[in-house]
């Protein structure tokens, strides 16, 4: 199989706060934007897509987690991003979890997709910014 790009994509019915949050989030509008159709953040080795899904399609995009597939977002200061969360009204519900590879902590957005943020350890080269 031949690719040129990687993208994720989340369906939401909630189309206009979902893109709100993100926006906020990552500081940044997104590019394109379809208005409640299509919305594309261009992130450093990623591109994410929020689209509303048909109206019969939603069966298919309704869950009441986001199951196994969690977004990453590396950070240069976890505190920072947490406050930040926090700031836009979703807080981590857990704490920050040390492991070898750094520390990190889950949130949600407003759809319940999860959220990971993760600072590497001090010195490593997974902690500069693409």
């Amino acid at each position: 199989m031949n690719y040129f790009s990687v993208y994720l994509t989340l369906a939401s019915s909630t189309f206009d706060p979902l893109v709100a949050f993100y926006q906020n989030l990552l500081g940044q509008p997104p590019s394109p934007l379809w208005p409640a159709c299509y919305a594309e953040f261009r992130l450093p080795g990623l591109r994410l897509g929020i689209f509303k899904p048909r109206i019969d399609q939603n069966p298919e995009f309704q869950s009441a987690t986001s199951g196994a597939m969690s977004l990453g977002l590396e950070v240069p200061d976890l505190e920072v991003a947490i406050a930040h969360l926090t700031h836009l009204g979703y807080p981590p519900p857990g704490p920050i979890l040390i492991d070898s590879h750094g520390r990190e902590v889950y949130a949600y957005d407003p759809d319940g997709n999860r959220l990971i943020l993760h600072q590497a350890p001090a010195g490593t080269a997974e902690e500069k910014p693409e």
